[in-house]
């Protein structure tokens, strides 16, 4: 870096959120979209679990089957996401889903990923396996092969799977969320201190980066 050239200005920004959530994976395309509108800002994303069926059986379930509405407002709903999908390049496709699976050992990787430093890339893989190919993030033989694209140890991989490594902090962070009064996902806390929730155009969020940013200044 030139010496003449200001530092970057860094901004912590928790990111709340469920990788069986399509709204999450809205919102988290959104927000890497206005980061790269503010190139001079360096964002430490921090992930943080949200659990949206903490009690879902392994065998995984339709998460639409009980809702009033049922098949009708899941199809309305999945047109909808899937035409929001396009504009950020998130190509959503709900006929390949057949089932919502417990999500508890997926978040469990992207926090193996953060101590790798490849986060943000195994989010991205662990929501295009479920939104765009159908993939089960349940089973353990996809979520290493979503690791090792990311550069992880396949093998080793599948012996953190295999065991209870951060799934107590898992469940801690879901709890501590729901603490904080968050009820729904995504939501984004800047510099711990600015919160927005849902799949927020990318100028909403462009807009809270630059109160977040001329507050630390």
């Amino acid at each position: 870096m030139n010496a003449l050239t200001p530092p970057r200005a860094r901004l912590p920004i928790e990111v709340v959120f469920d990788l069986v959530c399509p709204w999450c994976f809205l919102g988290t395309r959104r927000l890497r979209r206005a980061l790269r509108a503010r190139p001079e800002l360096v964002a430490d994303l921090m992930w943080r679990p949200f659990l949206l069926n903490p009690d879902q059986p392994a065998s995984g379930r339709d998460a639409f089957a009980r809702r009033p509405g049922g098949a009708d407002r899941a199809r309305r709903l999945h047109t909808t996401l899937a035409e929001m999908g396009r504009a950020e390049g998130v190509p959503f496709r709900f006929d390949l889903i057949h089932r919502t699976p417990p999500s508890l050992d997926a978040h469990r990787l992207v926090r193996l990923a953060a101590r790798r430093g490849v986060a943000e890339e195994v989010v991205d893989r662990l929501f295009l396996a479920h939104f765009a190919e159908g993939a089960d993030i349940a089973d353990h033989a996809t979520l290493a092969g979503i690791a090792a694209a990311a550069g992880l140890d396949r093998a080793a991989t599948r012996r953190f799977l295999a065991g209870d490594q951060e799934a107590e902090a898992v469940q801690a962070e879901n709890l501590r969320a729901h603490r904080l009064g968050i009820n729904g996902v995504p939501c984004f806390v800047l510099a711990g201190r600015h919160a927005i929730a849902g799949a927020q155009e990318p100028e909403v969020l462009q807009r809270l980066l630059d109160v977040a940013q001329a507050e630390a200044a």
